[in-house]
């Protein structure tokens, strides 16, 4: 009366069978986490080069772009175009941003000890910190 199922069904148990979804390490998570706050961090230099271009920002760009392709196996990381911002008051937020992502990236890469990527991160923090700090008065 009835013609027989001759597929798998669709509905399936857990029990006894592995997941047929891919599983990441730690390690694997962490190298994802750390690369995505190192790109954002590059996202934010390259606002900050459109404000207030120098050659420290661009090197330090260089360096932030060379490590997120070394965490996604070679692949360069998205840019954003150099464009010329009419707010300069952004500047300082850009800065905290920029030191609270490197501060992220900071954690992660102790976390995994990738020195490269830590020593980067440190770097980028005093930076930061350095360019929020109000000019020091000149003394006689």
């Amino acid at each position: 009366m009835y013609e027989p199922i001759r597929t798998k069904s669709v509905h399936s148990t857990m029990a006894g069978s592995t997941p047929a979804f891919p599983h990441r390490s730690r390690e694997e998570e962490l190298e994802i986490q750390l690369a995505g706050h190192l790109a954002a961090l590059l996202a934010v230099t390259d606002e900050l080069r459109a404000l207030a271009p120098g050659d420290e920002l661009d090197a330090a760009a260089e360096r932030l772009a060379g490590q997120v392709a070394r965490l996604r196996g070679g692949e360069a990381p998205a840019r954003i175009p150099l464009t010329a911002d009419e707010n300069p008051a952004r500047l300082a937020d850009l800065h905290r941003r920029a030191h609270t992502l490197a501060g992220r990236a900071l954690v992660v890469a102790a976390s995994r000890a990738d020195t490269a990527a830590a020593i980067l991160a440190a770097e980028r923090m005093d930076a930061h910190t350095a360019a929020l700090q109000p000019p020091a008065l000149a003394t006689r």
